[in-house]
C-alpha cells in the first residue's frame, strides 16, 4: 500500500563546513539550530542480519567534496568494483573529490557524472572498492522497514533504522517521479548514502530531510531507470582552485 504524506521545510542533507583558510558564508542547506531536529538512533546492525550489515559497511563510502572555498560531506555506496553512486549536489562544484572506505583506505576518482533528472552522480575509481550491493527489482511500500547506511556529518559510520511511511512528489523539484518518505533519521553528511531493506539489498538513495524528522529517499526504480541509459548523466559540475 502506498499513502501520500505532507512534508514540511527540506534540506539536502549534505554536510559543509568552512575551508580554514578561505571562509566563506554559513551553508544554508543546514537546518536551523533553532529547530529541534533528533540525533539518529543508531544501532547497532539496524534491520539487517549481521553479515547484511558486514556488507553494507563495506560497500558504504565516505566523501569530501573541496571545493574552491569550501569542504562538503556526504556518503555514498559501491554499484561495482570501481563505480559508485551517490548524490548530485554531494559532488558538484568540486575541484578535488576525496573517497575513503570503512576501513580508512583512501580511492582515487577519476571521473564524476550527474544526472539531469535527478539528484544522482555516478563517481569512477581508480581503485576496486571492496563489495557492492545488490539493487532491489522493486520500490518499498508504506510499512516496510529501510535501514540507512552512511557517514553522517562527516563522522563515524553509523546506522539508522525506520519504515516507509509514504511517497510525495519532490518539494524540492529536483527529481522525477515519486520520491519515498521515511521516518528513519539522518544527519547533514548523510547524502547519497543508501537505504536497504531487511536483506541488504539496495532499495533507495537518501538525498534530504524536513524540519519534522522525515528522511527523503530516491526510489530504486529511479536509479534503475536511470542506469539504463548513462547518457542521461554529463561531467559533474566543477571548480578551479
Amino acid at each position: 500500500m502506498r499513502g501520500l504524506v505532507a512534508v514540511g521545510t527540506m534540506a539536502l542533507v549534505v554536510g559543509c563546513g568552512s575551508l580554514p583558510t578561505m571562509p566563506g558564508p554559513m551553508p544554508t542547506d543546514f537546518v536551523p539550530s533553532s529547530v529541534a531536529v533528533p540525533s539518529p538512533a543508531t544501532t547497532e546492525t539496524g534491520n539487517l542480519s549481521p553479515d547484511g550489515f558486514d556488507a553494507a559497511r563495506r560497500m558504504t563510502v565516505r566523501i569530501r567534496n573541496v571545493g574552491c572555498s569550501s569542504l562538503s560531506t556526504g556518503s555514498g555506496f559501491a554499484l561495482d568494483s570501481t563505480t559508485l553512486i551517490t548524490n548530485r549536489h554531494v559532488v558538484a562544484d568540486s575541484a578535488d573529490l576525496q573517497i575513503s572506505t570503512y576501513d580508512g583506505r583512501d580511492v582515487a576518482v577519476t571521473a564524476a557524472t550527474t544526472a539531469a533528472l535527478a539528484d544522482l552522480a555516478i563517481v569512477r575509481t581508480a581503485e576496486p572498492l571492496p563489495a557492492a550491493p545488490v539493487l532491489a527489482t522493486t520500490d518499498p511500500v508504506t510499512g516496510d522497514a529501510v535501514t540507512v547506511v552512511g557517514y553522517p556529518l562527516g563522522g563515524q559510520l553509523t546506522v539508522t533504522s525506520g519504515h516507509v511511511i509514504g511517497e510525495t512528489t519532490d518539494p524540492l523539484n529536483e527529481n522525477f517521479g515519486q520520491v519515498l518518505v521515511t521516518d528513519a533519521a539522518v544527519e547533514p553528511g548523510s547524502s547519497g548514502s543508501a537505504a536497504l531493506d531487511s536483506a541488504g539489498r539496495v532499495v533507495g538513495v537518501v538525498y534530504a530531510k524536513n524540519t519534522t524528522g522525515q528522511s527523503f529517499i530516491l526510489p530504486v526504480s529511479t536509479l534503475r531507470t536511470l542506469l539504463a541509459d548513462e547518457s542521461g548523466f554529463t561531467p559533474s559540475p566543477s571548480c578551479t582552485k
